[in-house]
C-alpha cells in the first residue's frame, strides 16, 4: 500500500488495492503507456513486444524495472481497477487478453489469482525459481495445492503502530502475549492516555483488530481452517474467531479504545497516535507514512505484532501479500512473458518492487531494504507464523464488508458475537 496510503484520506478502496484484498477496490488513477511497441509477436524467441496490463499501485516499481529489462519491448498500460476487473477478465475468456496482467491474491474477485486460475487461464509459475522462496504460511495465496500461478514482490503486515514516548512515559514496552498486552493498555490507561486509538467510522479499520488476532486464535491451531472452510467442514461460528471477536470487545469493555470508535475515522486515529493523545492503534504497516506525517517526529514512532495469545510460541501474524502479476495461458507470447516474471522474481528485483512499495519482500537478501519498524515481525514471516489477511482465503467479495458491519453492530451493542458469525457464515456460503 502506498499510492493509495499515501494519502490523507485512505478510503476502503485504497486499502484492498496494494493489499490485493479480494474486494480488490483500489483508489486507482493514471492510465498510459511505457516502452511502447507494435503487436505482438511469436512466443519465445525473445525481442518481441509484450502487452502488459497494471493498476496504478504496480506502476512505480513496474515503470523502475521496465528499463532494465532489455530481452522485451513492452506496451504497457495501468488501469484503474474497475476497469480491469471488466475489461481485462473479458479479454482472458476471449482469448484475446494481455501477455501480463494484474492479478489480486485470494479468491473472491473476477481478476483474482483463484477465479482465474480455476478457469485455466494463467500459466503456471511453480517451476520458477523465485517461487520456491515463498513462506509456506503464504503459498496459499500463490496458488492451490502448493503451486504457484502470481508472481507478488512482497506483503504488508499489521500490528500496533504506537508512540514511544507514551510507552515510555507509562513505564511499558511491547508486550509479548496477551496478557501482557491488557496489561500495557492498563498502565497506559491510568496514566490518562487513550491505550488503542479505534477509527471504526472508516469501515476498512474496522477489520484491523480482527485480522491481527485470527492467526494466533485459529491458525495457530488449525492451519487448514481455510481449506475446511472450502470443504464446508469448518464455520466462523465454531472457529477462533469466536475468542478473537470476545478479545476485541473485551478492549471495549475495559475502556481501552477512545470513546466513540464508530463516530472516530481513520484520520482522527491517526491524529490521536501521531500527537501522543493516545498510544497506539492496531493497522496495516502501508499506513506508515501517515502516522509519521501526522507526528511532530516521525522517530517517535514503532510497530510491534499484537500478542493474540497467551503463549508467545502460539502467536502469529497477519501478512497480506501485495497485488500482483500473473501471465496468460493463452496468450501466444508465454515463454516471454513467463521469462520477464523471472525476470522480476530475482532478488534484487524483488527488493526493488518491495522497496517501492513499501512492504517486507517475499524472500531477504543482504541488499534487502526493509523499514526498521518491521523487524519484529520477520521472524513470524520466516519461521513460517505468518498468514494472508484473512479475505484473501475468501470465496466472494462479500464477506469483507459483512464483516465491517458486523463489528460496527457489535461496537455499538447492536447484535452478538453469535450472531454477528452466523451472518458472516451465511454470507461465506453465497454462490
Amino acid at each position: 500500500m502506498t499510492s493509495s496510503f499515501g494519502t490523507p484520506a485512505l478510503s476502503r478502496r485504497g486499502f484492498l488495492g496494494l493489499t490485493g484484498g479480494v474486494a480488490a477496490m483500489g483508489a486507482l488513477a493514471a492510465c498510459g503507456g511505457t516502452s511502447g511497441g507494435g503487436g505482438a509477436s511469436g512466443g519465445g524467441g525473445g525481442g518481441g513486444t509484450l502487452r502488459l496490463v497494471a493498476v496504478a499501485d504496480q506502476q512505480k516499481p513496474l515503470e523502475l524495472l521496465l528499463k532494465q529489462y532489455t530481452k522485451s519491448t513492452f506496451n504497457a498500460s495501468f488501469a484503474p481497477t474497475d476497469q480491469v476487473q471488466t475489461s481485462v477478465r473479458t479479454q482472458l475468456g476471449a482469448g484475446n487478453a494481455p501477455d501480463v496482467h494484474v492479478v489480486f491474491p485470494g479468491d473472491g474477485s473476477a481478476m483474482s489469482m483463484g477465479q482465474i486460475q480455476k478457469a485455466g487461464l494463467l500459466a503456471d509459475l511453480s517451476d520458477q525459481a523465485w517461487a520456491k522462496r515463498v513462506p509456506a504460511g503464504l503459498k496459499p495465496a500463490f496458488g492451490p495445492d502448493g503451486k504457484t500461478f502470481l508472481y507478488s514482490a512482497g506483503s504488508s503486515v499489521i500490528g500496533a503502530i504506537y508512540n514511544k514516548k507514551v510507552f515510555q512515559e507509562a513505564g511499558v514496552e511491547p508486550p509479548k502475549t496477551w496478557s501482557e498486552f491488557l496489561d500495557v493498555c492498563e498502565k497506559i490507561k491510568k496514566k490518562g492516555k487513550v491505550p488503542i486509538a479505534l477509527g471504526a467510522q472508516t469501515q476498512w479499520v474496522t477489520q484491523l483488530i480482527t485480522y491481527a488476532l485470527v492467526p494466533s486464535t485459529v491458525y495457530a491451531k488449525n492451519p487448514k481452517f481455510d481449506e475446511q472452510m472450502r470443504a464446508g467442514t469448518a464455520t466462523f461460528a465454531n472457529s477462533g474467531w469466536t475468542e478473537a471477536l470476545e478479545m476485541y470487545l473485551e478492549l471495549q469493555k475495559r475502556g481501552y479504545f477512545n470513546d466513540n470508535p464508530n463516530g472516530t475515522t481513520f484520520e482522527q486515529q491517526t491524529s490521536m497516535v501521531a500527537t501522543g493523545k493516545a498510544a497506539m492503534a492496531i493497522q496495516v504497516s502501508a499506513v506508515l507514512p501517515d502516522f509519521r506525517k501526522a507526528a511532530p517526529d516521525a522517530a517517535d514512532l514503532d510497530m510491534f505484532p499484537v500478542p493474540g495469545a497467551d503463549d508467545a510460541a502460539q502467536v502469529w501474524i497477519p501478512a497480506g501479500v501485495v497485488v500482483g502479476l500473473g501471465v496468460s495461458a493463452r496468450g501466444k507470447n508465454a515463454d516471454q512473458a513467463k521469462a520477464f516474471i523471472e525476470f522480476l522474481g530475482e532478488q534484487k528485483n524483488m527488493n526493488a518492487w518491495a522497496e517501492a512499495v513499501a512492504c517486507v519482500p517475499i524472500s531477504r537478501d543482504s541488499s534487502s531494504k526493509i523499514d526498521p519498524v518491521l523487524n519484529s515481525f520477520l521472524p513470524f514471516i520466516d519461521g513460517n507464523k505468518a498468514v494472508p489477511f484473512m479475505d484473501q482465503g475468501w470465496p466472494n467479495a462479500e464477506v469483507q464488508p459483512a464483516h465491517f458491519a458486523v463489528v460496527q453492530e457489535l461496537l455499538g451493542g447492536r447484535t452478538t458475537i453469535p450472531k454477528g458469525l452466523a451472518k458472516l457464515d451465511e454470507t461465506y456460503r453465497k454462490k
